[in-house]
């Protein structure tokens, strides 16, 4: 990586160098190997999303961390079904022609909520660039139906762009979420590569406009994944750009392909140089920074939103 300004503290080898557009699968490092849970009360949520015919990106994105944030009172579930319209370089979830709206579903997630007795709730959804209005009504109902029958509970939305449109952006802020998170994904250069149909810009504005035009106290939140061959002046100018639109949450992870089709991992950075970039991150002015190979977009977020004021 080329480097316009030191990091907090020195870089160690990389575990591998980028080679070829696309390289083989390579074996993942020893900081990236976690058992799988065998828990009988893992098995137990698993069971209770399958019976209220629930979605979460948990599961649908083999997030390798589901079980700590579960056993933590936090869950990210995904609404407006299981089929994307926009077939991004990174994400395990499936792309085709979306199925109709499922009308009950934002009460089945908020009884979820509910008996999972869930302190931090994160509300996701595939881009659904086929309804008019994105699914952001969708996205409004859900988070009204969770407040109504687990008001205590934190929410957090994490939402596609829809496409810039600002009239969606305030139906999901007319619902009051506690967190508005909008991953940037990734560095300029390589969005184009890696977030179908999506833009750099866009994303930052999205982020704008929801401090902007907010009429409560709302966190942003946005997520950078490592490891696609960005440089790390791109990582830098990333960090200020996120920071030029007020984003108070930052997390940062080992990017990890999901199958041979989707992009491939160009390198993988130990835990040591994901400390150096939580560090920077900081001095950058981020409120609160998660930095890790195994860090996700809903990692550990309850203890993301512990902020104060």
């Amino acid at each position: 990586m080329a480097t316009s300004e030191p990091l907090p503290v020195s870089i160690p080898p990389r575990e591998a160098t980028p080679g070829g557009p696309r390289p083989a699968r390579q074996r993942l490092p020893r900081w990236l190997r976690r058992p799988l849970p065998v828990d009988r009360a893992f098995a137990g949520l698993r069971t209770l999303l399958v019976d209220l015919a629930l979605n979460t990106i948990c599961e649908s994105a083999k997030c390798p961390n589901r079980w700590e944030c579960w056993s933590r009172g936090s869950a990210a579930f995904m609404i407006a079904g299981d089929r994307c319209t926009r077939a991004c370089g990174f994400c395990a979830v499936n792309v085709a022609k979306p199925l109709p709206l499922d009308e009950g579903e934002p009460a089945r997630i908020a009884e979820a909520a509910r008996r999972m007795k869930l302190r931090h709730i994160v509300v996701t959804a595939v881009a659904r660039d086929d309804l008019p209005d994105g699914g952001s009504e969708h996205f409004a109902r859900t988070v009204a139906a969770i407040r109504d029958r687990s008001p205590k509970s934190l929410v957090e939305v994490l939402t596609p762009d829809f496409r810039g449109r600002a009239e969606d952006l305030r139906v999901v802020l007319a619902a009051q979420p506690d967190i508005y998170n909008h991953n940037l994904e990734t560095v300029r250069r390589l969005t184009p590569q890696v977030r179908h149909r999506a833009t750099y810009d866009r994303s930052l504005e999205l982020l704008n406009r929801v401090k902007r035009w907010a009429q409560y106290p709302v966190q942003t939140k946005s997520g950078l994944m490592l490891g696609l061959g960005e440089t790390e002046s791109e990582i830098f100018q990333a960090l200020d750009d996120l920071r030029a639109v007020d984003c108070d949450i930052l997390t940062l992870g080992q990017y990890l392909h999901p199958t041979p089709q989707h992009l491939p991992v160009q390198e993988f950075l130990p835990p040591a140089t994901f400390a150096a970039w939580k560090r920077h991150a900081e001095t950058r002015g981020f409120r609160r920074v998660a930095a890790g190979p195994l860090v996700r977009s809903s990692y550990y977020a309850d203890a993301m939103a512990d902020l104060p004021g």
